[in-house]
């Protein structure tokens, strides 16, 4: 990181002297001096960098946090600006196998409050039978040939810990339409970071393959598991994964 230009600490200054740091160095990132999801350097040398206290350099850094800018973990703080924009915006959104669909073509997701699918229970450690979050996506043709189906199921402890998932609760009525698009997002700034592990099946007599995704964070608690089904001869799976840090 490039030297700054040292500090006037008068207290008489309008904006706090850790906010004109978190914005310089929200400025340095966005540079693309640190990528996203490499680790920022510790607080002493920020403190070094910018010429400032340290309690100065943790409250910029609480700034950026409650932006979801940067995360921190046990192990210090990490990167979260979005890279550069990927032509397969759904590789690694929610749900998986969501896209964008073409002229003519629809898509739906509803979200409700039911008893997850067989076998995704017990990866989630859900008692059999207790009702959860379910997640469902469904995309067609514009000639009505199904393309892609999804079905994710939550744990308990995505519902605890992610304000955002748990408000769905009351709502999950299945007749809604569910904007979910940024519940990795919602995880992320929870403090959660994401471990992501996708198994590709073919499906018996048919073009199509299975992908199911499971999700865990840096506990190894299950976050959530995904079974996608696809046309494997329509699509191509690309990939592309990032494991964002905890706050």
């Amino acid at each position: 990181m490039a030297r700054t230009t040292p500090h006037d600490h008068s207290p008489a200054e309008e904006e706090p002297l850790y906010r004109r740091i978190a914005t310089e160095l929200l400025g340095e990132l966005r540079e693309g001096t640190i990528p996203p999801g490499e680790r920022l350097p510790g607080e002493r040398r920020l403190a070094e960098h910018f010429e400032v206290s340290r309690e100065t350099v943790r409250q910029a850094l609480q700034v950026l946090r409650r932006d979801g800018l940067v995360a921190t973990d046990r192990r210090g703080s990490h990167v979260t600006l979005p890279g550069l924009p990927v032509e397969t915006p759904a590789s690694s959104g929610f749900p998986l196998g969501a896209r964008r669909v073409g002229r003519g073509a629809v898509a739906r997701a509803t979200v409700t409050w039911e008893a997850p699918p067989p076998g995704h229970a017990e990866v989630l450690g859900v008692a059999p039978a207790r009702p959860t979050l379910v997640h469902r996506y469904w995309s067609a043709s514009a000639d009505g040939r199904e393309l892609r189906t999804a079905v994710t199921s939550f744990s308990a402890v995505a519902l605890a810990e992610v304000e955002e998932l748990g408000r769905y609760r009351d709502r999950a009525h299945g007749t809604g339409t569910a904007e979910l698009r940024r519940a990795y997002d919602w995880m992320r700034r929870a403090g959660l970071t994401l471990h992501h592990r996708d198994t590709i099946t073919p499906v018996a007599g048919t073009p199509s393959v299975r992908v199911t995704r499971r999700v865990h964070d840096q506990y190894a608690r299950p976050l959530e598991i995904t079974e996608l089904v696809m046309d494997a001869q329509e699509d191509v799976l690309v990939y592309e994964f990032t494991v964002p840090a905890a706050l």
